[in-house]
């Protein structure tokens, strides 16, 4: 296991996704500067992934072609772009267009799973997948927290104490520039680390296999490619997990537009407040991530992990519209995130076990072409289901989402078959 590799992607990975979780709480609110509807709010929310759903697959297919430098370079600096457009954006088609490029340019998630596959071995796997949800966990804390403090009117008041009237000034008039710009340069950071400190892993003068031309969720390429793994996986599990990942991803990103909403209209919350709830959220995902996830693969097995977070992530959703204060919400969102923390590092390190070491690349990319599709639908899903009554997004999301204990009962049947023929 390259420890130096590791610890670079992994640092590349979390400066990236701290300009997305300073963006991420914003969105609803700066959405409603320009009198966007519950239900645009979540077509904002889902263009970025719709994006990520064509590309992701492409992106990671190239990586395993031309190598992973040059797509996560081509990712993060697409991201300074986005963000930058994000900070200039004085319409709703102007902000939703700095969705589109960002979606279109993240491809770096897949690439980096693909990179940590590269350098890790099947032992140290999961604990490798687990430093990107870790990297999530901390752009989900540190981001809101950003954001809270770049918006918050004693920041302002703290510029303006300093001599800087006129930019304080600015940054009242133009509440969410600030944030938008600041995720620009985290991210330009990000990419001059790849630049400066990110090793090759692809042998590019080999000739592979891998689908590298349209490998998108419409072509028939990309369910082929699904297929021909399917026969070489270890347990021939491959195309369920990959439905699970999807399940998982519309759940986790349902809340993106409906939690917001239900926080404000429910529960009186602020952008601030609902900002300090994501911060929650990422502590938990850093905590369980970052370092209970190896002794936990060390006492239990990948798939039982899989299968309890699942069920933590169904009845945290399920009882978020019961919450009556902040401190109840806390709960239920606490119970919902320790579930996604445990269920989203071993379903990932389950699937690049599956994956056939010549199209890792391909693999991790259409795995997240379909989350990315998880992720399109679920925005959309929560807005439209929160302006018909504020507890169904929540409600129908969990019995959905429970699909994915089943697809694990079925993991661990698989398993033990496997394991009783070895022996």
């Amino acid at each position: 296991m390259n420890k130096s590799a590791l610890a670079t992607v992994f640092l590349v990975v979390m400066i990236d996704l701290l300009g997305f979780g300073i963006v991420l709480p914003l969105l609803p609110f700066y959405a409603q500067e320009f009198a966007a509807s519950a239900v645009m709010i979540g077509l904002l929310y889902s263009v970025y992934s719709f994006m990520q759903l064509i590309f992701s697959p492409i992106w990671g297919s190239w990586s395993d072609r031309i190598g992973r430098r040059p797509i996560m370079l081509l990712s993060t600096f697409g991201a300074v772009i986005a963000y930058i457009l994000f900070g200039l954006a004085e319409s709703l088609s102007l902000l939703f267009f700095s969705r589109i490029v960002a979606g279109t340019m993240g491809g770096n998630i897949s690439t980096a799973q693909a990179y940590i596959a590269d350098v890790t071995d099947s032992e140290n796997r999961v604990r490798g997948m687990g430093l990107i949800g870790a990297a999530f966990g901390i752009g989900f804390v540190i981001g809101p927290a950003l954001a809270t403090a770049l918006i918050h009117p004693a920041f302002h008041e703290f510029v303006a104490n300093r001599g800087l009237v006129q930019f304080a000034g600015w940054m009242s008039d133009n509440r969410f520039a600030l944030p938008g710009f600041f995720a620009a340069f985290l991210s330009f950071c990000s990419f001059l680390m790849v630049l400066l400190k990110l090793p090759e892993t692809v042998d590019t003068t080999k000739k592979r296999e891998a689908v590298y031309r349209r490998p998108s969720v419409f072509t028939l390429k990309f369910w082929r490619l699904l297929s021909e793994q399917k026969g070489k996986s270890v347990r021939g599990y491959l195309i369920p997990l990959i439905i699970g990942f999807f399940l998982l991803s519309f759940g986790e990103s349902s809340l993106y537009s409906a939690f917001p909403l239900f926080a404000e209209a429910e529960l009186g919350m602020t952008a601030e407040e609902v900002g300090i709830q994501f911060f929650y959220i990422g502590i938990i995902a850093v905590i369980v991530q970052g370092f209970l996830i190896k002794p936990l693969t060390n006492i239990f097995a990948e798939e039982k992990l899989f299968m309890v977070g699942n069920i933590l992530m169904v009845i945290g959703l399920g009882l978020i519209p019961l919450a009556q204060s902040t401190l109840t919400l806390a709960l239920f969102l606490g119970l919902m995130a320790l579930g996604k923390s445990l269920n989203t590092p071993t379903i990932t390190s389950l699937i690049s076990k599956e994956a056939d070491e010549e199209n890792m690349g391909a693999v991790m990319g259409a795995s997240q072409g379909l989350s990315g599709l998880g992720r399109m639908i679920g925005p959309t899903w929560g807005g439209a289901l929160f302006s018909v009554y504020f507890g169904l997004p929540f409600a129908a999301t969990a019995l959905i989402v429970a699909t994915t204990i089943w697809i694990a009962m079925g993991l661990i049947s698989k398993e033990k078959i496997r394991l009783a023929k070895k022996s």
